[in-house]
């Protein structure tokens, strides 16, 4: 696998967690890359992006709780979420848009992905 999520689990709601996607392609890095998360039933949505030098871009629901962040040198992206509710349960994916190195919000179009980790906060 390209893509590999982890940090995932089960937390109660005003909790945190924090997740790392490891590229295993240095690449990847210098391209937008992303977090997104799909809801049982639901549409996969993103949550946040970070630009190739790392300018980070967040939905309106997740800013100011969650954070993402990027090593370069570790290849790896990284999610930090604080204040989970309920409806942040999701199964959490990694992915990287190799057309673009800045994202904005909902710009990238991924085209590799990992294959998730999932996030369950219960109330």
């Amino acid at each position: 696998a390209q893509l590999v999520e982890s940090g995932g689990g089960s937390v109660q709601a005003g909790g945190s967690l924090r997740l790392t996607c490891t590229a295993s392609v240095w690449s990847y890095l210098t391209y937008c890359m992303g977090w997104f998360r799909q809801a049982p039933g639901e549409e996969r949505e993103v949550v946040a992006t970070a630009d190739s030098d790392g300018t980070p871009h967040y939905t309106d629901f997740v800013k100011g709780r969650f954070t993402i962040s990027k090593n370069d040198s570790q290849k790896a992206l990284f999610l930090q979420m604080s204040s989970l509710k309920p409806e942040d349960t999701a199964m959490y994916y990694c992915a990287v848009d190799s057309s673009r190195r800045n994202c904005g919000v909902f710009a990238a179009r991924p085209n590799y992905w990992g294959q998730g980790t999932q996030v369950t906060v219960s109330s």
